[in-house]
């Protein structure tokens, strides 16, 4: 069984998430970061379910919560039913990464499946820490889609859950990812400062699928029943020996341990 003990590690800092993430901004997506790779593979199935359960008119907006340096929020810039992505972060780090990631995208370089000009969607990227406001900006509201992934961990769930339910249309979809409970009960989100050895944590929750699904129920977010229905509409993912090759070796540890979950939800009221 994993343990948090490493002798490469000088001590660990607990941080507010949004600090956190700003000093992790720089390596975030080159530190190996299994959690992040396993997401990225599952969201080659679950992204496209996701565009195809937006059944309001089109053009859609989206808003990408918590878009981190903006991975999720390059691959929204490749849909052309797509009209406006709306980028939201509390970390002022990320979103500078994310913006000159994204500047490639505008300029047609560095999407997955570059477009043609006209039809890429309007981009705005901005400041939100949801722990702080207790409503989203204007500027995201009213919106036909959220993606939210690995972002539920470091926010309480009626917070988190408060937030998405004024964000979209009724009848507009959430993608949801996060790490699992049960690698959440064990670890935690955060990363080696290499300049101090330390180890750096935000804030973070170990929030069980069921308890997630409830809180979503109250807040007019029920869960989309796709062509994979274990755990009540939710993946869950465990890590396994023939995984570590495409995860990389930060995940050989965790084989055996549910580290992933994902699904969709759909809101059904106005709250």
């Amino acid at each position: 069984m994993p343990t948090p003990s490493d002798p490469s590690i000088s001590s660990i800092r607990y941080l507010p998430t949004n600090e956190a993430y700003d000093r992790w901004a720089a390596v975030y997506d080159t530190d190996g970061n299994f959690l992040q790779a396993l997401d990225t593979i599952e969201l080659r199935t679950l992204f496209p379910q996701f565009l195809q359960y937006i059944t309001l008119p089109k053009p859609w907006r989206i808003v990408d919560l918590g878009c981190g340096t903006g991975r999720n929020t390059a691959l929204l810039l490749t849909v052309p039913d797509i009209e406006e992505v709306i980028a939201l972060d509390s970390s002022k780090g990320m979103l500078e990464v994310a913006r000159s990631r994204l500047q490639q995208a505008d300029d047609g370089a560095g999407l997955m499946n570059p477009v043609p000009p006209r039809t890429i969607p309007k981009l705005r990227l901005e400041v939100f820490d949801m722990l702080v406001s207790s409503s989203p900006p204007a500027s995201a509201q009213q919106a036909d889609g959220v993606i939210s992934t690995l972002v539920v961990e470091h926010v309480p769930l009626p917070t988190f859950f408060s937030q998405v339910s004024q964000i979209l249309k009724p009848g507009g979809v959430l993608l949801l990812t996060n790490m699992h409970a049960h690698m959440g009960g064990i670890s935690q989100a955060g990363f080696v400062d290499r300049d101090t050895g330390e180890k750096i944590r935000p804030t973070s929750y170990a929030h069980t699928v069921a308890d997630m699904v409830a809180e979503a129920s109250n807040w007019g977010l029920e869960v989309e029943y796709g062509e994979e229905e274990d755990a009540g509409g939710i993946m869950e993912r465990i890590v396994d020996e023939n995984m570590v090759e495409k995860l990389g070796p930060r995940s050989k540890k965790w084989i055996g341990v549910t580290v992933w979950l994902g699904g969709l939800f759909r809101k059904i009221a106005s709250t």
